[in-house]
């Protein structure tokens, strides 16, 4: 096999990972249903744009109906490259929107130098983005964080906030109006960026986040990286980890009530010794059907 081919055959068994697992992903979580307008929030980074990637791919192939449209919030950072997005956009004959609001401007003004920008800035973001979806009538609104952020963001949450908490694959907004979703939360960060480069998408930087050196997400995020190193298959273990939680083996009493635990004879439903025996655990995305399946079909090469 020729250099040639053997990167063509890497790369379509890439892409058919890529969309078997954002299928299992929109699957196991009903992420999409028929008749759903879904705005997905490009940044110009790797990972939107493999998330709007995969998903018109996916769109393609699903049993139901369901609309894109593709949205980038222009911040009016200096030297962003205000084209680039809109060019791409063209491309692929999709429906899109640029929104230009000043939020640099405002994250530069409050934040003082050497301090974290990133919580005002996702604040105003997200404020933003829930307008521009209620404006394009969309109920679903997909973001691109992916396995890694998940993880980074449950350490983050247990060193310096003293919770057990990440990101939720879906969650419904404060005042009910919007259904967020993440299809990428199976997906690998490497795999993303291998996929960046196959299809050359034209990345745009960030020069809020990326000016900021030493942020806690960034050695959280270097820690991680060097225990898979060490450990291959690390990062997959407390990827499952996050979806097989045991309440009675944790301390919070909201949910789980030890005040009304007592004794009984035989067994019981409720894991108590038991629940430290070893076991095998579940594989990421263990539930095939509708979506995920015919993500895992070939697609049509004319559709390309």
């Amino acid at each position: 096999m020729s250099t040639r081919d053997k990167a063509a055959f890497e790369a379509k068994k890439l892409e058919k990972r890529l969309c078997r697992l954002v299928g299992e992903a929109i699957v196991d979580y009903r992420m999409i249903a028929e008749g759903d307008r879904v705005m997905v929030c490009m940044s110009g980074g790797k990972d939107s744009y493999g998330l709007l990637d995969i998903l018109m791919k996916l769109q393609r192939r699903a049993p139901v109906r369901f609309e894109l449209v593709a949205v980038n919030l222009d911040q009016r950072q200096p030297g962003f490259p205000s084209d680039v997005l809109p060019a791409y956009f063209k491309t692929l004959g999709i429906e899109w929107h640029v929104e230009v609001q000043d939020t640099y401007s405002i994250v530069q003004e409050k934040i003082p130098e050497g301090k974290t920008k990133c919580s005002l800035c996702s604040r105003l973001r997200r404020g933003i983005l829930y307008r521009v979806a209620r404006e394009l009538k969309c109920n679903k609104i997909a973001l691109g964080h992916h396995r890694d952020d998940l993880l980074q963001t449950l350490l983050l949450n247990l060193f310096f906030a003293g919770k057990i908490k990440s990101m939720p694959p879906k969650l419904k907004t404060d005042n009910g109006e919007f259904i967020v979703i993440r299809p990428l939360v199976y997906v690998k960060e490497k795999d993303l960026a291998a996929w960046a480069q196959h299809r050359a998408f034209p990345i745009v930087p960030c020069n809020v986040c990326g000016s900021q050196n030493g942020l806690q997400r960034q050695v959280v995020g270097d820690m991680l990286r060097a225990w898979e190193k060490q450990y291959p298959g690390r990062m997959d273990s407390m990827s499952t980890a996050l979806r097989n939680v045991i309440s009675s083996h944790l301390m919070d009493e909201r949910i789980f009530d030890f005040d009304r635990m007592q004794r009984v004879a035989r067994g019981g439903a409720t894991p108590g010794d038991t629940a430290f025996d070893d076991e095998p655990l579940p594989l990421p995305g263990s539930t095939l059907a509708g979506i995920a399946i015919n993500a895992a079909a070939p697609e049509n090469p004319a559709e390309d």
